[in-house]
């Protein structure tokens, strides 16, 4: 049957009802990948299908206790926080209309919708312009793209602390694998990047970091523009974009509107479904521009018809800034603030924790939601493998990161709602 409100509504009720009826308390299922694979006993394909509502209703039910739930305070290993209501709600009936964002005859309003979405995004950011992406990878992959066609074959430069996807961008573009910089405190070192640039025989594309994926340590943004003044400079702010939303915190985000492009992940730090990246750039995007007479004929765009497909390195793509754009109407950016806000006090009030406990070391200070720390005196495979064995009996999901060649633990708070409180009981479990 087609998605037609009537019947939409009584298979949201089904699903709902599954959804309620099987959560578990867990945050993870406990038995490992072989239980959970066990679980898996079901024809995907038979030849009579069962109907609606019993499929919707079996399979929402065996998702629901298979999966992870980001929700739960002691689910805090990655960057994958718990949606909002209001954006899960936005996403079905996104889903609903299905439009796609190839064309304006496809999507009239959405498309309207996201170029005013991404315009204030933009300015938010201190950028002239910003696209939808499906997430930080793409995002930085196109900032290189951009890169590379603004000055060539250029050189990717950054930080030992950069996210991998800056390696596999400069492998797909065909470019050199990056140059590591040295990094203190998680940061990229403004002295050693000065010193690499000045051995290079060609342009540099410089990628910092506003947020790593292991410790939410923030590059020096300004001085690294300043180190790097002709340099194309990206920054990574996939997890600590959402700063700017924030009076108090934005600052830590300060030589930003100095860089060339920036990726924002809103699925991470804003609560969106997957996906929700965006990049921004300081010039307006034109890099992407490309013709295909079905789908941005040039008449049809003399003729006042907007050209979308310039806007993406995808084709057919959902409209995922309908999603952001319910969620900042109806929280404003001071509300969205508010939440990012919250999740850094209490990551502030963990780390006290961790630094009070007799069995628990903190690597540093948090920066943003990320707190990082390990059992005293533990070695690197006792480490790993207490936070399997909570794994594995379904007690909690905690994160690791290799950092300072050793191995760490790491809570990475995105829940709007927790309170430093509920993490107490995970760190007696934590420490020996």
């Amino acid at each position: 049957m087609l998605a037609s409100s009537e019947s939409v509504r009584d298979l949201v009720t089904v699903a709902l009802d599954a959804v309620t009826a099987a959560a578990p308390a867990r945050p993870v299922p406990p038995g490992g990948p072989a239980a959970v694979a066990a679980t898996l006993d079901v024809d995907l394909l038979p030849d009579d299908g069962i109907g609606e509502k019993a499929a919707l209703d079996q399979l929402s039910r065996l998702l629901v206790l298979g999966s992870v739930d980001p929700s739960h305070a002691w689910c805090a290993a990655h960057l994958h926080g718990p949606p909002l209501a209001v954006s899960a709600a936005a996403d079905l009936v996104a889903s609903m209309l299905n439009p796609s964002m190839d064309s304006w005859d496809q999507a009239p309003i959405a498309s309207e919708l996201e170029s005013a979405l991404t315009a204030a995004i933009a300015r938010l950011a201190g950028h002239a312009d910003a696209v939808i992406t499906s997430g930080g990878t793409e995002s930085n992959l196109i900032g290189l793209l951009l890169a590379r066609e603004a000055h060539g074959t250029v050189q990717p430069v950054c930080g030992r602390n950069a996210h991998h996807s800056i390696a596999r961008a400069a492998w797909l573009l065909g470019l050199p694998a990056p140059v590591l910089v040295d990094c203190e405190h998680g940061r990229l070192r403004v002295d050693h990047l000065r010193d690499t640039l000045a051995t290079l025989d060609r342009p540099a594309a410089v990628f910092a970091t506003a947020g790593t994926t292991d410790t939410g340590a923030i590059d020096p943004i300004a001085d690294i523009r300043a180190a790097a003044p002709d340099a194309w400079l990206h920054v990574d702010a996939s997890y600590g974009g959402a700063a700017l939303f924030s009076d108090r915190l934005a600052p830590l985000l300060a030589g930003l509107a100095d860089a060339d492009s920036a990726a924002i992940d809103l699925h991470k730090f804003g609560w969106q479904p997957i996906a929700a990246g965006v990049l921004a750039t300081k010039r307006p995007l034109t890099a992407l521009d490309v013709r295909a007479d079905y789908l941005n004929a040039e008449d049809d765009t003399d003729a006042g018809l907007p050209d979308l497909l310039g806007r993406s390195l995808r084709t057919s793509r959902r409209p995922d800034a309908f999603k952001i754009a319910v969620t900042l109407r109806a929280l404003g950016r001071r509300g969205m603030g508010q939440l990012v806000e919250h999740c850094c006090a209490v990551a502030a009030e963990v780390a006290d924790l961790v630094e009070r406990h007799p069995g628990l070391e903190l690597w540093a200070r948090p920066e943003l939601s990320t707190v990082v720390f390990r059992p005293t005196g533990a070695a690197d495979d006792e480490v790993a493998a207490i936070r399997r064995r909570l794994l594995e009996d379904g007690t909690a999901v905690l994160g690791r990161a290799t950092v300072d060649g050793q191995v760490w633990l790491k809570l990475t708070l995105l829940r709007p709602t927790a309170t430093a409180a509920e993490y107490a009981g995970l760190l007696d479990l934590v420490a020996p």
